[in-house]
């Protein structure tokens, strides 16, 4: 078709007035969007980048509530949580030095139909949490929100209440909290709740918390590439824990790392499988940075009941500055009870003289002291639930000493047992080692 001269004009000035919108609606949205907001993905390139405060962001973190500052002294820039408990001093804790917060919101499984089917209860989480991002939203130590630990995103369309449930919270974050962005967790590379989630869900990163399977992580993030190629992070990573895989004694007693063992697990996991040259991956956070019972008092706890330091923790720090690592805690070789390791399924006569052993390496130091306890095997599950709480020691085996060796009564009672050697040094820092056995009665 040919125009009229006069229609030449008019589609000339039509053309440059969009086109002054266009520049104008672009300005707009560098001000309005990412250039102001305070963290968010970007994707220039091909390649992902957290982004914080104008600058690209990695995570050096660990997974817990307190000791930010011993976190801030190792290198560590960023703690992560699992709930809202003492949210606002925590976030200020991590502020005062100079740490971030991925804040974790507790979501039920999704199995628990009886929450999710209720629009009331499920109304109620709703808004609890809308409160909460709103009043957390503008603190300078949040990094992002985390809905959920471990969460199982399922096929099946009778769990269509627990989506509606969940979207419902990652629209509501969006909306009133537009400056930090929405992760989930999942328990290992969950290849089925990556489909679910990517397809029916729109959150910004996606979680893993992994343990014995890191050293498949990039052989599965390379094959799935085809269908999700989006950012990640490492929630929770360390030493296996007290569940299936871990070796056990021939009653079921899981036998536990001394804390030499784990500080070495922890380095060779991170210097070797975690994905640092993939620039979709956005850090990591160490499990558990703090003190806690689950399976025993010392096999996640990186620290002791009074704030010492283990072994790992200087690991981390060697690994997060990059500076040498100094042997400054007690180094353990082995510990044996009655000339046999753990792994010998002992059996232990009742009320019978035993007597258990450690042998140390030279570099940790002068020794201070050894806490010598004997406590009774934490079998305990409530809905199958670990225990949370540490047990009492028992009164044949609870002192402090000097001594390498220790001879000790065995208990009356028939059953499964450990004994625990915590041992510190004149630097403050200490070591842990234990051993399983079993106690029987006699005919």
């Amino acid at each position: 078709m040919v125009f009229p001269k006069r229609n030449y004009f008019f589609i000339f000035k039509l053309g440059f007035f969009a086109l002054i919108i266009s520049v104008l609606n672009g300005c707009n949205e560098a001000e309005n969007g990412k250039g102001r907001r305070k963290v968010y993905v970007e994707k220039k390139n091909g390649k992902y980048a957290l982004i914080k405060d104008g600058k690209p962001f990695f995570i050096k973190g660990a997974s817990g509530y307190s000791y930010c500052s011993v976190l801030k002294e190792s290198g560590g820039n960023t703690l992560r949580t699992w709930d809202t408990t003492h949210l606002a001093v925590i976030l200020d804790s991590a502020l005062a030095n100079n740490l971030s917060v991925i804040v974790g919101l507790y979501l039920p499984n999704y199995h628990e139909t009886s929450f999710f089917n209720n629009p009331v209860q499920a109304a109620k989480m709703h808004k609890d949490y809308s409160a909460v991002v709103k009043r957390f939203k503008h603190h300078p130590a949040l990094l992002m929100w985390s809905i959920g630990n471990e969460v199982i995103f399922p096929y099946n369309p009778s769990y269509n209440n627990f989506y509606k449930v969940y979207n419902g919270l990652v629209d509501m974050i969006h909306q009133d909290d537009p400056d930090h962005p929405i992760t989930t967790v999942l328990l290992n590379f969950d290849k089925k709740s990556i489909l679910n989630l990517v397809v029916r869900c729109d959150i910004d990163i996606i979680s893993f918390n992994i343990y014995n399977r890191i050293n498949t992580l990039r052989d599965d993030l390379d094959w799935f590439k085809w269908f999700w190629s989006g950012p990640y992070l490492l929630s929770e990573w360390g030493i296996d824990g007290p569940w299936e895989g871990t070796k056990q004694t021939a009653w079921g007693a899981y036998l536990e790392l001394n804390s030499t063992e784990k500080a070495a697990r922890c380095l060779t996991r991170y210097q070797q499988y975690m994905p640092l040259e993939d620039s979709r991956f956005f850090g990591s956070c160490l499990f558990y940075w703090g003190h806690k019972q689950e399976g025993t008092h010392t096999w996640f706890s990186l620290f002791d009941e009074a704030g010492a330091h283990s072994e790992t923790v200087g690991t981390m720090k060697s690994l997060w500055t990059g500076k040498a690592y100094k042997h400054e805690f007690p180094t353990v070789k082995t510990m044996a009870l009655n000339s046999k390791k753990a792994k010998d399924n002992i059996l232990l006569t009742a009320n019978a003289p035993s007597t258990a052993e450690v042998l140390l390496d030279s570099l940790g130091g002068e020794i201070k002291t050894i806490k010598w306890q004997l406590f009774k095997e934490d079998w305990l599950r409530i809905n199958n639930q670990a225990n949370t709480k540490k047990l009492t020691p028992l009164s044949q085996l609870n002192k402090n000493s000097t001594e390498l060796k220790v001879t000790f009564t065995t208990p009356d009672e028939e059953g499964p047992y450990r004994i625990f050697a915590t041992i510190y040094n004149t630097q403050g820092n200490f070591a842990t080692c234990n051993i399983p056995f079993y106690v029987v009665s006699p005919p």
